[in-house]
């Protein structure tokens, strides 16, 4: 929901302007409180630290090397397990002598080096032990993963610049078809992902954009049991969407579940998205592409 902030810090009209989904229908938070809040995103973000990491630096948009066997397709449960103990032995020489630094190329063309860790680090790195084991080895079938061979190759990454190619130790395990990936660039060089302050509300999870309607936005979000939905708004500037959906709690409701429900609403821009930044109004982060995202 939207609340008055403070204007000192807001930016002149003359930056941006308001989109309703819906012109005429009635909305909890009037259309000022919406525009006073998105332009206090607005500011807050362009030309930050955020901002320029997330445009020109590397932010990865998933965990780069989750617990367990990843990157790859469905595996045998025994291999699950016998990782999740930690029943990795090394049965082969790792590579030495590897580069230090690889090139990242980004989808818009631009080249970037990264430092890489060895596959010495990779694999003291995979080879530990969960934090917590509740299917202890041998009694639940465990077996030793053997490693018996290490190359550097390459595995897709989702960034927040787009889908790119990234630098990995593939590690062939023996009696297991799938390769284990471990992805090879130094967390040193990541940037992690913006995180929402302590009591911020997200409006909006995830967008698409509208085939055949290129001003138009879809926008997933979710809702109360008891709320009732007035529309998708969204602020624009030129290099920036801020949007929200209008809800409000309904007057005749009593006690309503906890039970977050979700649902889309399409927005219609002044002009197509382009290669600008849709922010969420609730936290002031970006909102990602994808309506099936979480």
């Amino acid at each position: 929901m939207i609340t008055r902030l403070s204007l000192v810090l807001l930016l002149s009209s003359s930056c941006g302007g308001v989109t309703q989904a819906s012109p005429g229908r009635s909305h909890g938070a009037s259309s000022d409180e919406f525009e006073d809040r998105a332009r206090e995103v607005a500011e807050r973000w362009q030309g930050s630290a955020d901002d320029r990491a997330w445009r020109k630096g590397f932010v990865a948009l998933e965990v780069l090397n989750p617990q367990g066997w990843a990157h790859v397709g469905r595996i045998p449960a025994w291999v699950n397990r016998s990782s999740h103990n930690g029943a990795w032995q090394l049965a082969a020489k790792l590579p030495k002598g590897s580069p230090d630094r690889a090139d990242v190329r980004w989808p818009d063309g631009e080249v970037s080096q990264v430092p890489l860790i060895t596959a010495a680090s990779a694999y003291a790195q995979f080879s530990k032990p969960a934090g917590l084991i509740e299917e202890e080895c041998p009694a639940k079938g465990c077996r030793p993963l053997r490693v018996t061979g290490a190359r550097l190759g390459k595995v897709p990454l989702e960034t927040s610049r787009g889908m790119i190619d990234v630098p990995a130790w593939v590690f062939t395990v023996e009696g297991v078809e799938q390769k284990k990936v471990h992805v090879a660039v130094d967390p040193s060089a990541v940037t992690a992902r913006p995180t929402r302050v302590q009591g911020d509300v997200e409006e909006v999870m995830a967008f698409d954009l509208v085939a055949g309607k290129p001003n138009d936005l879809l926008l997933r979000y979710g809702y109360g049991a008891c709320d009732t939905i007035h529309g998708a708004r969204a602020y624009e500037t030129d290099r920036l969407v801020v949007v929200d959906v209008d809800e409000r709690r309904s007057d005749s409701a009593g006690v309503c579940p906890a039970v977050l429900k979700t649902a889309t609403a399409a927005v219609t821009l002044a002009r197509p998205l382009g290669d600008r930044l849709v922010l969420d109004s609730g936290t002031g982060l970006p909102v990602l592409r994808g309506l099936s995202r979480r």
